[in-house]
């Protein structure tokens, strides 16, 4: 028996990227919360997990809600900006994610953050949970909760509730997804017994003594198995640079033949802590011996980095605290999000249909963009196409995630907050990254707060007031509709994305706004953001290359080249790229990267205002 009942409107398991976030909008948003973690560090991936280069939601329409205000918080923490990779726009050191994390929860005094919890049972009557017991320090207790969420990263308190799931792959002829094997093949074919679930990866952190690599350095080098082929596609260097951070660490989480692990993925789900010791033991092994074969092949150039104090869990510095898990169990929700809820509506510039419930209502509460990608041993798993060309570079187009995603089919109180959430094995390859795990968190803890609001459980609230409390939020207002030509600091974006809730229409199948415009500029908001600090001033000749690539051709060089790729993360600057259609001389503000190596352009002096 647990020692005590303790009490709370909101409880929260798992302190992963949408477990933190959901906390946290649940207590701001007035409910009082308990956050339950295994871990002394909050954030998951983004932290203790050390994927410090986030893939996704980097154009400023997606750069909205919780997500956004971290990736400000980051670009405050870092002086010389978060351009520091070429996998991503943004990069930032661990420590610098969880201090903000922390920050953000210890400012809450309505929210109690319990770390080093273990979940033991859920209690349940009929559709509604009663209470979780868990274990904290040796000692037992029972919290009685209105509302419960699962924050974790693979979904632990799925087998303790008894709630059917789902995990793993699921036939083509389930839901007729364009990608996914056949029921036939899934029966024949070993790989997909051995690969249940996406290849997870041990991050570890290295430190570049440089920015520059040595002399002499081997573009191809010579690996041992199973790692010969990791720098063969790319080069060493840019096999390092991927995941560049602040300061000259290195985030290794690399697919092609590096740290990914497949093997016997089965003991992370079991109950046995045994297996799960030996799973973690054999991945930790896999990634040293790469980080060893990486340093030894730099000439010097590679050591190992320091990024996670003692105090994170982390069994050395340069160690992750947990590893980084694509997928886990998912529940069974009222809408489960599939391949085609991801895919454009048209080749080209495009956005997937907005989700509706069976009143013709939009439903969405959060939206991505990442293009879809599985992690599997081998070639890359073959997938329906969903990215294009826009600012000078590839991007997914967006799509929503509707709110009964988040809503267990057969509870009424329970909510789903990061990758546990309703969606297909197929579709999770575009679901599971950071930014829409914080935004998707930051719902069902706005939902949660809501619910005990109404005094209603979250399945019977109304969706479009919990959109409301989103667009409106006073801390980190965030996006429910794609709306590719607004940006999150657009003066009409609240307005614009209300408006498309009540009239779907004006929307266009190409994500624009299809209203009237303001007449209102969009120059002076685009300049506020603190992710264009490190920005320059800059005279040159833009230049259109061919297929929506562009280049700045500097009147004076800068870093040694006078010529540099364009990118642009700001819809006013793409629209005005869009038009060029010859080299002009022009005045700008931009931001090198030269491990990407681009220019990214936040202005252009001479363009001209989009209301």
């Amino acid at each position: 028996m647990p020692a005590h009942i303790e009490s709370a409107p909101v409880v929260v398991w798992g302190g992963g990227t949408g477990g933190v976030s959901a906390a946290i909008q649940s207590a701001r948003s007035g409910a009082a919360t308990i956050l339950l973690t295994p871990g002394a560090w909050l954030g998951g991936m983004v932290s203790a997990a050390g994927v410090c280069c986030p893939d996704g939601n980097e154009l400023s329409p997606w750069q909205t809600g919780l997500w956004g205000a971290f990736l400000r918080g980051m670009a405050d923490a870092e002086p010389g900006g978060l351009d520091q990779n070429w996998v991503s726009c943004f990069g930032f050191r661990p420590a610098q994610a969880e201090d903000l994390l922390q920050r953000w929860v210890q400012a809450l005094p309505n929210l109690s953050w319990l770390a080093g919890s273990r979940a033991l049972a859920v209690h349940r009557s009929e559709r509604l949970i009663r209470s979780i017991e868990v274990e904290q320090a040796g000692v037992r207790q029972e919290l009685a909760c209105s509302v419960l969420i699962d924050g974790s990263d693979r979904g632990d308190l799925l087998p303790l509730l008894g709630l059917p799931f789902r995990f793993g792959w699921e036939a083509q002829e389930v839901w007729n997804e364009p990608s996914a094997p056949s029921a036939r093949r899934m029966a024949s074919e070993p790989f997909f017994r051995k690969q249940p679930v996406q290849s997870p990866t041990w991050v570890v952190m290295g430190q570049l003594s440089a920015d520059e690599p040595p002399p002499g350095l081997p573009e191809k080098p010579r690996l041992s198995a199973p790692f010969e082929q990791a720098c063969q596609s790319f080069g060493l260097a840019k096999t390092l640079t991927y995941g560049r951070l602040p300061g000259g660490l290195v985030m290794l989480n690399w697919p092609l033949d590096g740290n990914d692990w497949h093997q016997d993925l089965a003991r992370a789900f079991s109950a046995e802590r045994a297996a799960e010791s030996d799973l973690y033991r054999e991945m930790q092994d896999h990634t040293s011996s790469f980080a060893a074969e990486l340093r030894e092949a730099s000439h010097g150039w590679l050591e190992l980095g320091d990024a996670f104090p003692r105090n994170s869990g982390s069994p050395a510095p340069w160690f992750a605290a947990m590893p980084y898990w694509r997928e886990g169990r998912r529940i069974r929700g009222r809408n489960t999000v599939i391949e085609q809820d991801l895919l454009p509506q048209h080749s080209g510039r495009s956005i997937a249909e907005l989700p509706r419930d069976d009143k013709g209502q939009v439903n969405s509460i959060a939206v991505g963009n990442y293009a879809n990608d599985h992690h599997y041993p081998g070639g890359d798993w073959p997938l329906a196409p969903k990215s294009c060309r826009w600012g000078g570079r590839w991007s997914g187009t967006p799509f929503c995630v509707p709110y009964g995603a988040l809503l267990s089919a057969d509870l009424d109180n329970f909510l789903a907050a990061d990758k546990a959430f309703s969606t297909s094995h197929m579709a999770n390859g575009a679901t599971r990254l950071q930014p829409l795990i914080f935004n998707l968190g930051q719902a069902a803890g706005a939902a949660a707060a809501l619910s005990v609001e109404m005094g209603k459980p979250p399945a019977e609230l109304p969706v479009l007031a919990l959109q409301e409390r989103l667009i409106r939020d006073p801390m980190a207002p965030a996006g429910v509709v794609p709306l590719w030509d607004t940006a999150w600091n657009h003066p009409d974006w609240a307005q614009r994305q209300r408006a498309v809730l009540q009239a779907p229409e004006l929307l266009s199948q190409t994500g624009l706004w299809q209203g009237a415009a303001s007449g209102r500029s969009v120059g002076a908001a685009q300049g506020a953001s603190a992710l264009d600090r490190a920005q320059q001033r800059l005279q040159g000749s833009l230049v259109p290359i061919e297929d929506g690539t562009y280049a700045f051709d500097l009147a004076r060089p800068m870093l040694g080249s006078r010529r540099w790729p364009v990118i642009t993360l700001e819809p006013a600057v793409d629209t005005w790229l869009a038009k060029l259609d010859c080299a002009k001389n022009v005045e700008l503000m931009g931001c090198f990267n030269p491990w990407g190596p681009w220019l990214r352009v936040s202005a252009v002096a001479n363009q001209a205002s989009e209301g």
